[in-house]
């Protein structure tokens, strides 16, 4: 499974898990227009740092938050190699 694919399956479980309705998931999709909530996120980078091995905001002190699902994506596509 790609990074990509990884990334969208665990959003949509976690949203199913926390009963929240998804916006349609896209590149361009504001990351706070998503649907998920904060406690949503933390779940999302605990699951992907267990799947993918990595956690992109501890590995560097020279990240920015992402603002799009696309900019989320390339960002563990970057770290991830």
């Amino acid at each position: 499974m790609s990074t990509r694919d990884e990334i969208v399956s665990q959003i949509e479980t976690i949203a199913r898990q926390q009963e929240k309705v998804l916006s349609p998931l896209n590149d361009n999709l504001v990351l706070t227009d998503s649907g998920l909530d904060s406690l949503c996120f933390a779940l999302l980078v605990a699951n992907l740092e267990d799947k993918l091995g990595t956690d992109p905001f501890t590995a560097s002190d020279d990240v920015n938050f992402p603002v799009t699902l696309g900019e989320f994506v390339r960002l563990y596509e970057d770290v991830a190699g």
